[in-house]
């Protein structure tokens, strides 16, 4: 057991993706379920402790360490992983099989790594094998989306380990440790400062969140799944490892839980809708980070476990809608629940969950970041996180299942999901209910050990006054027209500065470039073209230099010539 806990979580599904494609593609998800099956039974057997210490070129490295913060991480993981496996167990893809496995398994690793080394290796193989789950589905805008999340992912890499090794110049150590200086809150080191912008753009911080809504929705049907559970929560866990109470992370999460309902509001690839809405989730978690009381990382950690769950399902049912139907935009789907009955009734659990309704998993876990921001007396933060609540219930919690399965009747009636997609649906939605009733067992697994009882009488009027009114609010601005209409279009975001206004301009100033390239060539030709035509003139038979001249001529020039050097060697 001591060899085995001294390899990093998540090994053997590492290992184990090398052997994948050695079977057929028929038992190869069957593998990945067994692997992923294996990794959780070892994990939870391995008591907490660190292990795997070792030394590289005189830095202490912990390559796992599994405490209270870990473990749930950890455990959650890898339950995403096992679903994720069995919802993709109908697909014969190779690459997506090994891509999937060896991307849970590098995010499990890096969850439980102790110094920033570790943490990096992790962090990279994380980026380098989820792209392959873009860029499985064959399509020119995959094959670019997956570029352009590379390129960030990898970017990210490269700053933490940068600070990785200002922080080893500056303390002897890379263990990875609280960054936050002497509990100021508010002062960093630059190794600090180059490992928050590192977990900032996997955590989606605004301004680099765009490779989440670029790449996510162009991933597969089950790629988007595994996306949607390893790579931002991974972030989030390191954020709350390394920046607990880093005030400023409380207005980058407000920021992060408003913005995107607008987006999210008028986007028409429900997909993307989702992808705007993991966003808004993501503020949440940061706000309880940045607060940084035992209570709000608590709810840091119990939001990001609920969230991986019942994300996970919503990306689920689009995703089985999209296998069936073969799309998911909004103008043209509808009516689909005549057809596709459990998808619907897993989506509206989701839904449920994702809004936080009583009984259901982000009611419990959810309120008590809000509660942490009402005990920090942060007035300001709790009505931002209230209405970042409604806003979710708009366009999480009714848009997405109402214009997927019952506005509009698009006619179009697709058979049910298959077998193994409803079973990983029904999974996610047993957990979404189990978490919000048996929340004690939820409560167990936090970090931080504080009594906390969401069932309050205040809490569930408030809740549901909060839902019943954004509701409320839906139904009226469908019923006056006001609601934005769902249109074939394309959302500008803030990446069309990089990605259209930024190669405009470049293209622009390399045309100008090249135009004044052109003209300074053409006239340096022109030139020499001048100067070699006078040689010529001048030197050929009829020239200066070039016709024959008489001895008189040449004996009076060199006379002239003897007398000019004489004049110079005399003065």
């Amino acid at each position: 057991m001591t060899v085995i806990a001294n390899l990093p979580p998540g090994f053997v599904m590492m290992v184990g993706a090398l052997f994948v494609p050695l079977f057929s593609r028929r038992i190869q998800p069957w593998v990945v379920l067994v692997l992923s099956s294996i990794s959780l039974a070892l994990f939870v057997m391995t008591p907490a402790d660190i292990y795997g210490k070792m030394e590289l070129f005189g830095a202490e490295l912990n390559i796992v360490r599994i405490d209270n913060l870990s473990r749930p991480f950890g455990l959650v993981f890898h339950l995403a992983a096992i679903v994720s496996a069995i919802y993709a167990l109908h697909v014969q893809d190779t690459r997506q099989h090994v891509a999937g496995v060896l991307y849970a398994g590098a995010a499990i690793g890096a969850a439980c790594a102790g110094d920033l080394i570790t943490l990096f290796v992790f962090w990279e193989l994380t980026a380098i094998s989820s792209v392959f789950l873009v860029w499985a589905s064959d399509s020119e805008s995959s094959y670019r989306a997956g570029m352009r999340y590379l390129i960030i992912q990898v970017g990210s890499g490269v700053l933490l380990l940068s600070g990785a090794i200002v922080q080893y110049v500056e303390t002897g150590s890379v263990l990875f440790v609280p960054f936050v200086e002497n509990g100021s809150g508010d002062r960093l080191t630059l190794a600090g400062q180059l490992v928050l912008v590192a977990f900032g753009i996997k955590c989606a911080f605004p301004l680099l969140h765009n490779w989440l809504q670029d790449s996510y929705p162009k991933a597969t049907v089950t790629g988007t799944v595994f996306l949607s559970a390893f790579t931002t929560k991974l972030a989030v866990y390191s954020l709350a490892r390394g920046f607990a109470g880093f005030e400023p992370l409380i207005y980058v999460g407000c920021t992060m839980t408003l913005f995107p309902i607008v987006f999210a509001v008028i986007e028409n690839d429900l997909r993307r809708v989702l992808a705007y809405s993991l966003n808004n989730q993501l503020g949440f978690m940061v706000v309880g980070i940045g607060i940084g009381t035992e209570l709000a990382i608590n709810g840091t950690v119990a939001h990001a476990f609920c969230h991986i769950i019942y994300k996970s399902l919503l990306f689920m049912s689009m995703g089985a809608v999209l296998y069936r139907v073969g799309t998911t935009k909004a103008t043209e789907l509808g009516g689909l629940h005549k057809s596709m009955p459990w998808t619907t009734g897993f989506c509206l659990i989701g839904a449920g969950a994702i809004s936080g309704f009583p009984l259901l998993s982000g009611f419990v876990s959810k309120s008590m970041i809000i509660s942490a921001a009402g005990e920090e007396h942060l007035l300001g933060v709790w009505i931002v996180l209230l209405i970042a609540s409604a806003g979710v219930m708009e366009h999480s919690g009714i848009k997405i299942p109402f214009f997927a399965f019952f506005a509009h009747d698009s006619g179009k009636r697709p058979k049910e999901a298959p077998w193994n997609m409803l079973l990983a649906m029904g999974i996610a939605a047993v957990g979404c209910v189990t978490l919000g009733i048996a929340y004690p067992l939820l409560y167990a697994l936090l970090p931080n050990d504080v009594e906390y009882h969401p069932y309050t009488a205040a809490h569930v009027v408030t809740m549901l006054q909060l839902l019943m009114f954004a509701t409320l609010a839906f139904v009226v601005l469908m019923k006056t027209g006001l609601y934005p209409e769902e249109k074939r279009a394309t959302v500008l975001d803030t990446d069309w500065f990089y990605r259209v206004a930024s190669p405009t301009i470049l293209g622009g100033l390399i045309g100008g470039i090249a135009a004044v390239d052109r003209s300074i060539r053409w006239a340096f030709l022109a030139a020499l073209r001048g100067v070699l035509q006078t040689v010529e003139e001048g030197f050929n038979e009829t020239g200066l230099f070039g016709r024959t001249w008489s001895t008189n001529t040449m004996a009076f020039w060199a006379t002239v010539l003897l007398g000019a050097s004489l004049i110079v060697y005399y003065l």
